[in-house]
């Protein structure tokens, strides 16, 4: 049998918590079903007995406390609620266990900014890590030593999983199933659940925020200008000179400033207006092209797709109910 155990946080997702149980113990009937023996022994893990979530709302029972875990196989941390730093800092009792029973051999994998407890760990230092779109930049700013791959659903490296944000986590969920049991027993559950399997990216829900929280002035001057001329074809020099700086001193300030370089950062917010159009009105992609400041079609649909995974047609059909209607 493996064990898994499911950690219960103070201030995290319920959902978070009980999705996980029931799909692995949904997975062991399955098993039990086509003859074969149960593969998972499932425990909720928590420093107290009775864990209130969701601002007391609601109030989980551990199966077992800290101390009372000899030995596990993998360690599911879920997704957060409320303030991050509030957060780890009450649940500090978890990051030395999680780090003794990593050490001795378990896996660990976080759902969605549970990675924030993950990262407060060390454990995720100089390696990849996926989490929520909308907390990248706060989770940039706390841990800059953990490589945050943008958009990905699911990153894997040295026993260490993590996922990306709200619901993706049922894929990094359903991958594990795989891991350990087979593909066949992962698509039975995908079907069982109407999760889509395989999704490798949540670029396409992801809305881009141009990180300002930084004290550049300089740079913040040149991303309201973008801001405002987005419908312009806006040069790196074209803003050096705004803010009166060297061309080479200008972009890496910026991307000191904003974790994007000048031209990806311009390609970002562009995409970010074509999307609102997309979804909102009924221009073509060539009117919705040119607002926003392109004149190569072949160009935008491959930024485009390179962004939110999808083409300005798929995007438009998924999101736009004028289209669809």
């Amino acid at each position: 049998m493996m064990t898994i155990s499911i950690l219960v946080p103070n201030s995290s997702v319920m959902q978070a918590i009980a999705d996980p149980q029931y799909l692995f113990t949904t997975v062991n009937q399955f098993l039990t079903a086509s003859g074969q023996e149960q593969l998972f022994t499932i425990q909720l893990v928590a420093a107290d007995k009775q864990v209130k979530i969701n601002d007391g709302l609601f109030s989980i029972t551990a199966s077992h406390l800290l101390e009372e875990v000899d030995q596990t196989d993998l360690i599911i941390i879920p997704a957060l609620f409320g303030d991050m730093k509030n957060a780890i800092q009450i649940n500090e009792k978890l990051l030395p266990w999680i780090n003794k029973h990593y050490d001795n051999g378990a896996e660990v994998a976080s759902l969605c900014v549970g990675a924030f407890l993950l990262a407060s760990t060390g454990l995720l230092n100089g390696k990849k890590c996926s989490t929520h779109w909308g907390y990248q930049n706060e989770f940039r700013e706390m841990f800059p030593d953990v490589e945050v791959v943008d958009g990905s659903v699911i990153t894997e490296e040295n026993r260490l999983y993590s996922s990306g944000g709200a619901m993706s986590y049922w894929n990094l969920l359903l991958y594990l199933v795989e891991k350990y049991t087979n593909r066949e027993t992962a698509i039975l559950a995908s079907k069982y659940f109407a999760i889509d399997i395989d999704r490798e990216s949540q670029s396409a829900f992801a809305m881009f925020q141009g990180q300002k929280n930084h004290n550049d002035a300089a740079i913040k001057k040149a991303q309201e200008f973008i801001e405002n001329n987005i419908q312009e074809r806006i040069t790196i020099e074209e803003l050096a000179n705004l803010v009166s700086l060297g061309r080479r001193s200008f972009e890496r300030r910026f991307k000191l400033a904003t974790n994007h370089s000048v031209l990806e950062y311009i390609n970002r917010l562009k995409m970010e207006n074509a999307k609102r159009s997309f979804e909102t009105s009924r221009k073509n992609i060539n009117e919705v092209m040119y607002d926003v400041g392109y004149t190569d079609t072949k160009a935008f649909r491959t930024i485009f797709k390179k962004i939110t995974g999808l083409s300005p047609i798929e995007y438009r059909n998924k999101y736009n109910k004028m289209t669809a209607a």
